[in-house]
């Protein structure tokens, strides 16, 4: 018995280019080049790998060691026979089904375990998952349907694959030109799980000795179709093309080679610029499909049915399954909600957990430590659990000479790319500290679990010992120095504006000089240009402070004992004094207005909803110094969302304040406020009474008129969290204002039932909407995407969109 696998082709000449692999000089066999210590050359031009230092053999199509085969009539016999040719003729052809192995090999590729699948739909994008012992893999295709909008869906084909954060594109177009013709679909096995496993252990035949991974499938096209666009090796350079103005890097797309293989199929393969990883792509027709031919650097298809296959051979990460993410008093998610709980565990790892899939299957801080924080009550615990994996992943990557949290990390090929940039041949991991929202989740999570957690509190000793091992610049460094260095940092940044007088614009946290983004509205015009984010002043600060006095009082940072009281004081004054800032107060009448204007100028033909408006509108800018000379960028917003689930404020009057004017943007409807069928929004620029609101906060930009998910989830977690200290031993105002707790009690209720009726989407990334009588839930990267810009296609998955695994409605 043989397994079918595929192997890696040799190197691509591009490789002089990249990094050194050796001194052997590279020599050609056919259009090949290839180093002769990995492969012999059979017949100008057919390649067979050295295993194990012994030369295979070729037979017809394959290659064997003949202690394993024989070769009758170009075709494997088993067992081998007295006889038997050593050496067959046939085809001169490099393969895809690759050498026969040992039955060793073949036990070793036999998970133990069933793999998990699952199918997402989210037209026109279907999603396919297969995890197994050996990797995970997820399969996006992408086929039009009759209401996309062509100028920005076409067929395509995406493997993603969380270990690099790695992946392989296919755009295809139809062979007759006419845009919508060509539809396409996996066909093989049930319509729910098409998917199959490849797998090759990792042998010398391999420059890297890695595992091959990856999966195969059939993929059926309708009608006659080009494959004009290939991209092979990083999913950053997949989102490049798909996000960017279409780039496409020469030095990538030039070093992918084009070969036949057998039973005339083709194989698109490249070497990264590591000079050692490859990934392979390959195409070979079914009985009921025609040829495929090669014109140049583009396929021709022609209608019918295709094996494809996708692999590479990069260090896989160790998978934490749906029973292993989850603690033991949750296990009965896996049963309750399936889908989620295979989603979470996609994404999780005992190395780190990742963002969401496909765009962003890496290391994210924010993301992660929010999902923590969110998902704790069913996540595992202790050694080897999903929250330990988060704490500890932060630590790792800190940036130990200002103590900066790290936002995303770059790995991989297209880590070895960044460097080349910089004339560097470095393949190490590089990392982004641009953010300034994730320093203050730190203290908040470790708190959650080593404070608030027995299981956490049992670990911090054991945990806080390990050595960092990731980074290499933090090497020498304990996970306790690294927690150290982080909160020290947030202790000096935040002292100017807690000292007596101190309570100046000037000495809130400001964006890094340089940068537009800076916390989790992150894209160009998330917080309309603002240099002084309101989440982060008003929320996330004064909860780093709170949870660094209780992580000192609990013995942790011996150096600092003082901060028991310091920061407990600090975080007071900026509870307090931070949400004057942000303020803003719009008449009961100037707002009618504004939202009748608005509506006009929007065009889309909804209501204004303008007779809800019976007092003066209230809500707390986006940030301070936005574009346009902007003093406060009055965008209404769901970042309340922060402080109620983050922080138990204590200054009464300002307290029952905001927890009013929450409810009554959560129950007003768009354009009053933030409630629309489709969910919360989380932005609406009704009130800036400014040409630049309007243009930058719609419902096609990624933090514009849109839903995101976990928004919401932290938004009834943190109103709930508000609501039940009415019962508290602690009681606040509110809870004795009749009209203020009514209100705070129906505005978690009706968010409540947003949720429940939307209740298919809550796994996704973010969405939007479009108006046709009545508003409907729409993908927003199917949308039409700003002036100037590519669309934004939402994440089929993303971690923090998972949290209502743990968020679940109270009944007050």
């Amino acid at each position: 018995m043989r397994l079918h696998i595929l192997l890696p082709l040799a190197l691509t000449v591009s490789c002089v280019h990249g990094l050194p692999q050796s001194a052997e000089e590279i020599i050609f066999c056919g259009s090949q080049p290839y180093y002769p210590s990995k492969y012999t050359c059979y017949t100008g031009d057919f390649l067979c790998p050295i295993l194990d230092g012994t030369p295979t053999l070729r037979c017809g199509p394959d290659c064997y060691l003949p202690s394993m085969y024989g070769c009758q009539n170009d075709k494997l016999v088993y067992p081998p026979q007295s006889g038997a040719s050593s050496a067959g003729g046939g085809s001169a052809t490099a393969t895809a089904s690759g050498p026969a192995i040992s039955s060793a090999s073949a036990s070793a590729a036999t998970c133990s375990e069933t793999p998990t699948t699952f199918h997402l739909s989210d037209g026109p994008y279907e999603n396919y998952f297969y995890s197994d012992c050996h990797g995970a893999n997820h399969v996006v295709v992408t086929s039009p349907r009759d209401d996309s909008n062509l100028t920005i869906i076409g067929p395509r084909l995406i493997v993603a694959w969380p270990a690099g954060n790695s992946g392989t594109l296919a755009f295809f177009a139809p062979s007759n030109g006419i845009n919508g013709t060509l539809g396409i679909k996996l066909a093989n096995g049930t319509s729910d799980q098409p998917l199959s496993a490849v797998y090759e252990p990792g042998n010398s035949s391999s420059l890297t000795g890695n595992d091959r991974v990856g999966v195969s499938s059939l993929i059926e096209f309708n009608s006659s179709a080009i494959m004009n666009i290939a991209i092979l090796g990083s999913i950053r350079t997949i989102r490049d093309y798909t996000e960017g103005p279409s780039i496409l890097i020469p030095k990538i797309q030039d070093a992918i080679v084009i070969s036949e293989i057998a039973d005339g199929g083709v194989l698109l393969s490249r070497v990264w610029l590591d000079n050692e990883t490859s990934t392979q792509l390959s195409f070979t027709p079914t009985g009921d499909a025609g040829s495929i031919k090669i014109n140049n650097r583009s396929l021709e298809l022609e209608a019918g049915t295709y094996n494809f296959s996708a692999s590479f051979d990069y260090p896989q990460l160790t998978q934490l399954n749906a029973s292993k993410v989850l603690n033991e008093h949750s296990q009965d998610l896996i049963t309750q909600s399936p889908d989620q709980a295979k989603s979470l565990s996609f994404l999780s790892y005992s190395e780190k957990l990742l963002a969401g899939t496909w765009r962003f299957l890496t290391y994210f801080g924010r993301d992660s430590m929010i999902s923590l924080l969110l998902l704790q009550p069913v996540l595992s615990e202790g050694e080897g659990g999903a929250v330990e994996a988060v704490i500890g992943a932060v630590l790792e990557r800190l940036n130990r000479t200002d103590g900066s949290v790290a936002h995303e990390e770059t790995l991989g090929d297209y880590a070895t790319y960044l460097a080349a940039q910089e004339n560097k041949t470095d393949t190490a991991p590089q990392y982004d500290y641009k953010m300034i929202d994730s320093d203050y989740y730190l203290p908040v999570a470790m708190d959650a679990y080593f404070i608030r957690s027995s299981v956490g509190q049992s670990r911090a000793s054991s945990f806080l010992a390990k050595q960092a091992t990731v980074n290499p610049a933090n090497a020498g460094l304990s996970y306790a120095d690294l927690a150290r260095i982080s909160a020290e940092k947030i202790m000096n940044t935040s002292a100017p504006f807690a000292q007596p007088g101190g309570q100046i614009q000037g000495n809130l946290i400001h964006l890094k000089e340089g940068q537009i983004v800076g916390e989790w509205r992150d894209s160009t015009y998330g917080i309309g240009g603002g240099r002084i984010p309101y989440d982060v002043n008003a929320a996330l600060v004064p909860a780093g402070l709170r949870a660094i006095a209780a992580l000192s009082a609990a013995g942790f940072f011996p150096e600092y004992p003082e901060w028991n009281t310091t920061a407990a004081e600090y975080a007071q004054v900026w509870e307090d004094s931070t949400l004057a800032f942000f303020e803003v107060r719009v008449p009961a009448a100037n707002a009618r207005s504004l939202v009748t204007s608005y509506t006009q100028e929007a065009g889309f033909g909804f209501p204004s909803n303008v007779d809800n408006i019976t007092s003066d509108v209230v809500f707390h800018g986006l940030a301070l110094e936005g574009n346009n000379n902007l003093s406060n960028v009055k965008v209404m917003n769901s970042d309340d969302s922060f402080r109620h689930f983050l922080l138990n404020t204590t200054q009464q009057d300002q307290l029952t304040a905001f927890v009013n004017q929450t409810a009554n943007n959560i129950l007003a409807p768009y354009p009053v406020g933030l409630s629309n069928p489709v969910g919360m929004l989380v932005a609406n620029p009704a009130y800036g009474d400014e040409p630049v609101y309007n243009a930058n906060f719609t419902n096609n930009f990624y933090h514009g008129t849109v839903v995101w998910s976990w928004q919401m989830a932290m938004m009834a977690a943190g109103l709930e969290r508000q609501i039940s200290r009415c019962t508290s031993s602690s009681v606040p105002d509110f809870c004795s204002d009749a009209i203020v707790s009514a209100n705070a009690l129906a505005a978690y209720n009706h968010l409540w039932d947003l949720i429940d009726s939307n209740s298919d989407l809550l796994s996704s990334e973010v969405w939007s909407w479009e108006y046709n009588d009545g508003f409907e839930a729409f993908p927003l990267g199917a949308l039409p995407p700003p002036a100037g810009s590519n669309p934004t296609e939402s994440d089929i998955r993303q971690l923090w969109s998972l949290t209502f695994l743990a968020v679940k409605r109270a009944h007050f």
